[in-house]
């Protein structure tokens, strides 16, 4: 029979973790969701008891489907007390995650917020190409002229006081806006 109740220490452990131990099977006749899965006696010094508190049943029945509580209780003895309960918490979503995708599980997920992240790229960098459109077509005609004029070495005065390499977005150039710029002078704001 597996007897994964060893001596523990709550010297690591987070303030959330001592008070979920102090409430479960310790100080009341309550065992820990664990012990109660594996239908056995809640010892005061159960590994599983500081993280495994009664009223989550779930969290232990994932982990013990995928992990196994012999696993889990070795891995627990391995791992330095203040790491204990960020390594269940590990274990707890990527047991959820592979309950939920039993393929590719936590990785799955991952994936998805990925391809979700560059496609909002995507329409940020589109978006912001838009508005330099938008921005260089409402520019008064006066502002274009002076630009110009600066661009082909006559260095007038314009309105905006900027340098001659300033970096300005037109229909038939569709790159779209480069950190180049900002080190040639153009600050990006028409």
């Amino acid at each position: 029979m597996l007897h994964a109740c060893t001596r523990i220490d709550l010297e690591g452990a987070s303030t959330e973790g001592k008070k979920r131990y102090m409430a479960s099977s310790s100080y009341s006749n309550s065992p820990c969701a664990a012990c109660k899965f594996l239908r056995r006696k809640c010892m005061p010094d159960c590994i599983f008891a500081p993280y495994f508190p009664p009223e989550e049943p779930q969290k232990f029945a994932n982990v013990h489907k995928i992990f196994g509580a012999s696993n889990v209780s070795k891995l627990l003895n391995e791992v330095l007390p203040h790491q204990r309960e960020d390594a269940v918490n590990s274990l707890a979503y990527e047991a959820e995650a592979r309950i939920k995708d039993p393929v590719y599980g936590c990785v799955g997920a991952i994936s998805v917020l990925q391809r979700h992240v560059l496609r909002l790229q995507k329409e940020l960098e589109a978006t912001n190409a838009d508005l330099m459109r938008y921005a260089c077509n409402d520019m008064p005609s006066s502002t274009t002229n002076s630009q110009y004029g600066r661009r082909m070495g006559h260095e007038g005065a314009g309105s905006f006081g900027q340098t001659s390499g300033l970096y300005y977005s037109s229909p038939w150039n569709n790159e779209p806006y480069d950190q180049d710029s900002q080190e040639r002078g153009g600050d990006g704001n028409m």
